[in-house]
């Protein structure tokens, strides 16, 4: 250590310095930390030592300063340039009539293919919590939207057809059914067209005694009769032609020889009913329907009265009836009454008109869009009308929408040519004219217009 050099050896226990200008005030020593062995420590390279920052062993910086050519050239900074006033950027020429340049192309951004991107997948919300705003599914596209809405509207449809059906159904069971078209020997063939037997009998079954005096039934007068018979006969094209058949008809009865009409229905029911119209007229009966009074009346009060034009006055305590002329509703009562009464001038004559004029006026109401659209009112007259029918026992309920469908329009509505009246052992009777009502039955088994001149209206 004697012959070493003072100042070498003050060199070598220097302080490891930041670069600094000559003259510029010197840093405090720093402590260096130790390092592993064989590992370079921290702290600054050798190389960036600046030799004008020395501190000797009695602890003086006055070394003298080296001159620029003296710092090692890999410590020396570069000089400092002036500072150059920015420069604006100058727009791009493209060179003309210069070749081997090609146009400049404007850069593309780069797509990631659809496959190729990762699927965004948001973690399900807890059960407890109900579902945000972004984590609930997507607004369905309108397509969608409208297959959705057309799906609903096949369940309704289907639901209402199901409904029809079963209403249909229930309806059909309820119906009271007799073996009204008996198979006799010597029975009409079928004929053209179909034919309806339509009937309104006096029976009081289920009427209570309140009820048979507000009907002015007359209490219980024997065997059960009719006194409305109607043929309707409903052809493969053309008008429904309802034919009204005098209940006081002198005609053959099977097995009872000549009496009244309606005394078929008192000796046989409705099968012998059948029979002597079929051979009086010659016309084949296809269905068969009956109604009471109870029910008469009643399917009227559903309807809540039917509007009639009474041609004439009637007074007929019997009926329980005192009826204006004029048009005016008729409730259940009234109504039986005026279908039954024969106070009138004409008596039997004048009671088929009335009739008839009151079976218009109930189907276009029944069949009208007020009752076939309400179902308030539809359900509570299908299901009386079929309570209060007897059909036969091939009949359906279908058959009767069928019957009242073909006789809601214009309708041909006579009755049988008149040939006058005479006294008998059944009493006063009314006579067929032979040759114009053999004319009239003829044309109606043959599925014709009926003339002119046989119509009586």
């Amino acid at each position: 250590m004697n012959g070493d050099d003072p100042q070498r050896y003050d060199r070598m226990r220097r302080v490891p310095q930041p670069f600094a200008n000559p003259g510029a005030p010197s840093m405090p020593p720093q402590r260096r930390e130790p390092h592993p062995p064989g590992r370079r420590g921290p702290g600054p390279d050798p190389r960036h030592i600046d030799p004008t920052n020395i501190i000797r062993r009695d602890g003086s910086d006055s070394a003298p300063p080296l001159a620029y050519s003296q710092v090692p050239p890999e410590t020396r900074m570069p000089p400092r340039r002036a500072p150059q006033p920015p420069q604006q950027p100058q727009p791009y020429h493209e060179p003309r009539g210069v070749p081997g340049y090609a146009p400049p192309q404007r850069p593309v951004p780069y797509q990631e293919p659809q496959s190729l991107r990762p699927r965004r997948e948001v973690p399900p919300p807890p059960p407890s919590s109900p579902p945000s705003r972004r984590q609930r599914e997507p607004r369905p596209p309108r397509r969608r939207r409208k297959l959705h809405l057309f799906r609903w509207f096949l369940v309704l449809l289907v639901v209402l057809v199901l409904a029809i059906v079963g209403a249909v159904v229930k309806l059909d069971g309820s119906l009271n059914r007799i073996d009204a078209l008996a198979n006799y020997s010597g029975r009409v063939g079928d004929t053209p067209g179909t034919n309806w037997l339509l009937v309104g009998s006096d029976g009081r079954a289920g009427l209570t005694a309140d009820q048979e005096q507000e009907l002015a039934t007359g209490g219980e007068v024997g065997p059960e009769r009719t006194d409305t018979i109607m043929l309707v006969h409903i052809p493969k094209s053309g008008p429904t032609t309802l034919v009204s058949l005098p209940r006081d008809s002198y005609v053959s009865i099977p097995g009872q020889g000549k009496d009244k009409l309606n005394a078929a229905f008192a000796f046989g029911g409705a099968p012998l009913l059948v029979q002597t119209v079929e051979t009086a007229t010659g016309v084949h009966i296809d269905h068969y329907a009956q109604i009471g009074f109870g029910g008469f009346a009643g399917i009227v009060d559903t309807l809540g009265g039917i509007d009639v034009c009474v041609p004439k006055a009637i007074d007929d305590p019997l009926a329980g009836i005192n009826l204006a002329a004029g048009c005016q509703t008729l409730d259940g009562p009234q109504a039986l009454g005026f279908v039954r009464s024969r106070a009138t001038a004409l008596a039997d004559i004048d009671r088929m008109n009335n009739q008839r004029l009151f079976m218009a006026a109930l189907l276009k109401k029944v069949t009208g869009a007020g009752t076939l659209a309400n179902p308030f009112t539809l359900w509570p007259l299908a299901s009386d009308t079929a309570k209060s029918l007897k059909v036969d026992k091939g009949d359906h309920i279908w058959n009767l929408g069928q019957l009242g469908w073909a006789m809601r329009g214009d309708t041909v509505a006579t009755t049988v040519p008149i040939g006058g009246f005479t006294d008998t052992d059944s009493g006063n009777v009314l006579l067929w004219d032979k040759q114009r009502a053999g004319q009239f039955f003829d044309d109606l088994a043959k599925d014709q217009p009926i003339p002119g001149d046989l119509l009586t209206r």
